[in-house]
């Protein structure tokens, strides 16, 4: 049951209840918790069977899962999931099968720009919908506050912080980026002090150097601005502000055109913030 005695009635609300209780739920549970945060989408359209084969759990666990967070049945915590699903405005799944049957694309690789373009735009339209404007002013203050930015971004996210750290230098906001060359990870991470903040970028499959050096920066005493994919993501927790953000994608390329957006915001905010405070 949740605290209250009542099942969440819409999916803010059971989203919220399944991010407060994932820790303290039993292992399998926290496993379908993990995957109803991860895929809605899957949780609405899917059967108790192929959920349960994705998640890797027995189906049983499912209504188990329902029944700790006081539904009566699998099916009516599966409603709550497909209610948000017809509150979308659109569909761009939907659209992008209809542009391949139709052959929208005059060829092959127009087809696969398509796709790119499509996947942006629904990573966009979604994080539109579901963004934290709270926790996006809270990474914004962390960030003015902080006398050194250390922007941490491996692998696939790196050129987002990259980018990133060239935008706050032009802005005038004194950053570095931890970019582990030459193995210098730690050495780089030695330099960060209890005045600075480390914004830290990482989508599953997590990068074990991203996780490594957040957890650095958090012994050294820096504030934490998480951006991830899953309040259950090894960078949440020690996150002192966290921004979601789920990017869609297309043929298992993912994209990351609200990362990005969310990038320059944050670096364009942080100096009309510390423009204000002068």
């Amino acid at each position: 049951m949740t605290e209250n005695g009542g099942a969440p009635k819409d999916h803010q609300a059971l989203r919220s209840a399944i991010a407060r209780r994932a820790g303290e739920l039993p292992r399998r549970l926290a496993q379908v918790a993990a995957y109803a945060l991860d895929q809605p989408d899957e949780i609405a359209f899917g059967t108790v069977a192929s959920i349960a084969a994705s998640a890797e759990v027995q189906p049983s666990a499912l209504v188990r899962f329902a029944h700790a967070f006081g539904y009566q049945g699998f099916s009516e915590m599966q409603e709550v999931f497909r209610s948000n699903l017809r509150d979308r405005v659109l569909n761009y799944d939907e659209r992008l099968a209809r542009m391949r049957d139709h052959g929208t694309a005059s060829s092959e690789s127009g087809l696969v720009l398509e796709g790119f373009l499509e996947a942006s735009e629904r990573s966009i339209a979604v994080f539109r919908e579901r963004f934290d404007h709270d926790s996006v002013d809270r990474a914004v203050g962390l960030l003015a506050g902080a006398e050194t930015s250390n922007l941490i971004g491996l692998r696939r996210t790196f050129a987002i912080a990259y980018y990133k750290n060239s935008v706050m230098a032009k802005l005038g906001i004194r950053s570095i980026l931890v970019d582990a060359v030459a193995g210098m990870a730690a050495e780089q991470a030695a330099f960060i002090t209890p005045g600075d903040a480390a914004l830290s970028i990482s989508f599953a499959p997590y990068a074990s150097e991203t996780v490594e050096l957040t957890a650095a920066a958090r012994a050294r005493g820096a504030r934490i601005v998480s951006i991830t994919d899953s309040v259950l993501s090894p960078i949440a927790s020690p996150a002192d502000a966290l921004v979601e953000i789920a990017e869609a994608d297309f043929e298992g390329f993912r994209s990351m055109a609200a990362t990005m957006a969310l990038a320059m915001a944050l670096a364009v905010a942080v100096a009309g913030r510390r423009g204000e405070e002068a």
